[in-house]
């Protein structure tokens, strides 16, 4: 038994309410069992019980044993002084206020139903399971797992939102500069990511603006600060970025000391760095205001639209430097732009939009039911137990879902463990374990 299940059965009357009574046998009424504290202090906060008749509004503590009450040294912590009810798993001893009153216990062993009990042991046994719920995951209403995967997509913009404003505040507010940074980096995917974060970072937006005018210029900075540019080689359009880089990089003072270079190793040819920053440079200077385009836009179709650019021309017979290849216009796939608008766009928008006191949650959900859900082995394993990822929304939903709660055995706070644990119990029936 541990504390955080006796934590979920009194948030959420998980017990036989009727006819309750304190280990002292006082008439005991829960009125109001108070909002859960995930903070130091005690467990619940403002709740209202009835003691044979007399109302009592304040604090309830929560432990295994009552003795853990003096094991945790409540009574020296005057932040534990308004505890009005204290609900422990097994009583073995009695607590007192500095007053030398009895802090009335009520012991939930008595009321939880053995079914309730059961199931979160299953729930939590050991085993070689790749989640907790595996097993009855099949068998989980449709209509409330979507319900708890939208919750849990916000859940996942919020966190994102945590991040943005972090390298917003780096930016000193520019949200530009901001779009900027984070779309360089998801050009990059998982192996240039961090190396195509870097480049952006290392690149005042002032100057990127000064440069948008001219695709080579754009071109040439952001190879140019990855490293590129290095070394000699007889191709003529190397030759031509350097020399534009080299003016460039002594104009405005450009540093790259602190860039990740970026890495060709096992990466198929279209998503070579190369390819992936001439499409980046194509696309800001094709659209000189696109963090206002992305702003103001609300179809999916319209970020395709934004997105749908290829490198230059010389990238149509190359993939890097010198080394040729079949003419092939590289255009950025649909695939990446799914990837970009999940992780790009739309975390930015609502970021935006929450910043500016604005409620976009049913945009960015209908925004996110319209993209591919993605591919990976972890929403895999999930469609194989039931088919639940169909869309973006749910991708990133069970991303999160798998992560923050099935990872960390979190199945008390999570809706579809909730589920698993009240379900039982109304199948199952009320029978109780007691001493």
């Amino acid at each position: 038994m541990k504390e955080d299940f006796l934590h979920y059965v009194w948030k959420f009357q998980k017990f036989d309410v009727g006819s309750l009574y304190t280990s002292n046998g006082e008439i005991l009424h829960i009125k109001n069992q108070g909002s859960h504290n995930l903070n130091s202090g005690p467990d619940f906060f403002n709740a209202q019980i009835e003691l044979d008749g007399q109302l009592w509004a304040g604090n309830v503590e929560i432990h295994l044993k009552s003795s853990d009450w003096y094991a945790h040294s409540h009574e020296k912590d005057s932040a534990y002084d308004n505890v009005i009810l204290h609900v422990v798993w097994e009583h073995d001893t009695e607590i007192y206020r500095k007053d030398g009153s009895v802090i009335p216990t009520f012991i939930l062993n008595e009321k939880i139903p053995k079914a309730t009990i059961q199931q979160y042991q299953k729930l939590f046994s050991k085993g070689n399971k790749w989640i907790n719920c595996e097993n009855d995951f099949k068998d989980l209403d449709e209509f409330k797992v979507e319900n708890w995967l939208e919750r849990l997509y916000l859940e996942r913009l919020q966190h994102k939102q945590e991040m943005l404003l972090q390298e917003l505040k780096a930016t000193q507010n520019h949200w530009e500069s901001l779009l900027f940074r984070v779309l360089c980096k998801n050009f990059g995917l998982k192996v240039n990511g961090s190396s195509f974060f870097s480049v952006a970072k290392s690149i005042d937006f002032s100057v990127v603006k000064k440069c948008s005018h001219e695709r080579q210029d754009l071109e040439a900075l952001l190879m140019g600060q990855a490293g590129l540019l290095e070394g000699e080689t007889e191709d003529w359009y190397f030759k031509t970025l350097k020399r534009r880089y080299e003016y460039l990089k002594h104009k405005f003072q450009l540093k790259n000391g602190n860039v990740i270079v970026p890495k060709f190793f096992r990466l198929r040819p279209p998503n070579f760095p190369t390819v992936r920053l001439a499409q980046f440079a194509m696309l800001y200077f094709e659209q000189p205001s696109l963090f206002s385009k992305v702003i103001a836009g609300q179809q999916i179709e319209e970020f395709y639209e934004l997105l749908n650019v290829s490198g230059s021309e010389y990238w149509e017979t190359h993939y890097n430097f010198g080394v040729g290849s079949l003419q092939r216009k590289k255009r950025v796939s649909k695939s990446l732009m799914d990837l970009l608008i999940i992780n790009t766009i739309i975390p930015l928008k609502f970021c935006y939009a929450v910043q500016h006191g604005k409620d976009v949650s049913e945009e960015i959900l209908e925004l996110a039911a319209k993209i591919s859900s993605e591919e990976n082995t972890v929403l895999k394993k999930f469609n194989s137990l039931k088919k639940v990822s169909k869309s973006a929304c749910q991708s990133q939903a069970l991303l999160q879902l798998k992560t923050e709660y099935c990872d960390k055995n979190k199945c008390l706070e999570c809706a579809i463990g909730g589920y698993i644990l009240g379900s039982q119990m109304q199948s199952q029936g009320g029978s109780v374990i007691r001493n």
